[in-house]
């Protein structure tokens, strides 16, 4: 008997990364799309809804309905990403399609996540969240059964830093009296994008005791592992068996990849490839399937985190993280070959189903 599909929900802001994490989400057969949100963070709004429209058309996905989400944070003024996603949230090619859709008008991305999630049995479904966390903050504020029902919580988001793994963030940064000190975050020195575009939201999450052994937060500590090297880069254009010449759709996901890589050299340094935070936070639920995530995250001393969100001053954003008995899960290391399969494959199966389009 083949084993049930796992439901998600994925909530995003595409976005380089989050273009991986719509392909893993659609295309995973263990996994079942119920349906994708967007919000502001990468783009604005119309444009993070405009592109994952567009992901999904190239990827022969366009029934998956798309529901665009708040424009804003809670109470604070709207970041965006340019200087690395460009202007558009997906700069670097010309081969993304234009969707064929309008983005919906008459919904409410919040109430259909609630319904969507809720109408699968309980402890079965997961909510994936790779962008800021304003719309599933107020999901979980209007909608407080939701955390319950829940099987899983997985999001891309927040950096530990001071040792909790041994990765590269970017150039150190020096203090008001001129003391160096490294980096720990992405946006500032010391928080993740994610984070503190809506540090908020992020801290009613961590803060919901529904939620918090529930959940898995896959922060830089993590995602600077997974670099999307020239290696990976020309297997996932030529494919595993050197496919000459490349399809449309390998063509395009490599040219965002080499912007990515680009932007990621010039502000941060990293010369070996971009690193891919997005699908790491779908590919959790896929882990989860043998009822661990040890499979495909190292979870060996089975450690549980409180995390404190910053929500002033300089350092608005930071992720501090405290030992707990329950808690949030935080992988320390992956598996990065079953990773980069898992991306592969699905590359794969999407070129079979847009027909191998060259």
């Amino acid at each position: 008997m083949t084993p049930a599909r796992i439901p998600i929900w994925l909530d995003c802001d595409p976005g380089h990364d989050d273009a991986f994490a719509i392909l893993l989400a659609a295309y995973h057969e263990s996994l079942e799309l119920l349906g994708v949100s967007t919000v502001y963070g990468n783009a604005p709004l119309s444009k993070t809804t405009s592109n994952a429209l567009s992901v999904l058309k190239a990827v022969g996905k366009e029934s998956t309905f798309v529901y665009p989400g708040s424009w804003r944070p809670f109470s604070r003024h709207t970041k965006h990403a340019p200087d690395i996603h460009g202007e558009s949230g997906l700069d670097g090619t010309d081969l993304l399609p234009q969707p064929d859709r309008k983005p919906l008008r008459y919904c409410n991305a919040i109430k259909d996540m609630r319904d969507a999630l809720m109408s699968r049995p309980p402890h079965t479904a997961w909510l994936v969240a790779t962008g800021s966390l304003t719309n599933i903050a107020l999901m979980f504020a209007v909608f407080p059964e939701v955390a319950s029902h829940l099987k899983g919580l997985s999001i891309m988001g927040g950096a530990i830093g001071d040792g909790f793994t041994d990765v590269y963030m970017g150039p150190e940064y020096t203090d008001s009296v001129g003391r160096k000190h490294t980096r720990i975050g992405n946006t500032s020195p010391f928080a993740e994008f994610n984070i503190c575009c809506d540090p908020d939201a992020a801290r009613s999450i961590f803060t919901n005791p529904d939620l918090t052994p529930k959940t898995t937060l896959i922060t830089l500590d993590l995602t600077h592992q997974v670099c999307a090297t020239a290696e990976v880069r020309d297997m996932l254009l030529f494919s595993t068996v050197k496919q000459e010449p490349p399809t449309k759709l390998r063509r395009m996901f490599y040219e965002l990849l080499m912007f990515f890589a680009k932007t990621y050299e010039a502000v941060f340094g990293l010369k070996d490839g971009p690193p891919l935070h997005d699908p790491l936070a779908v590919a959790v639920v896929l882990a989860s399937m043998h009822g661990s995530l040890h499979s495909l995250f190292d979870d060996a001393k089975h450690e549980r985190w409180n995390i404190d969100v910053v929500t002033e001053g300089e350092q608005a954003g930071r992720t501090r993280a405290s030992p707990a008995s329950e808690g949030v899960f935080i992988p320390r290391s992956v598996e990065l070959k079953k990773f980069w399969d898992m991306i592969e494959d699905c590359m794969a199966k999407a070129d079979h189903a847009t027909g191998y389009v060259q």
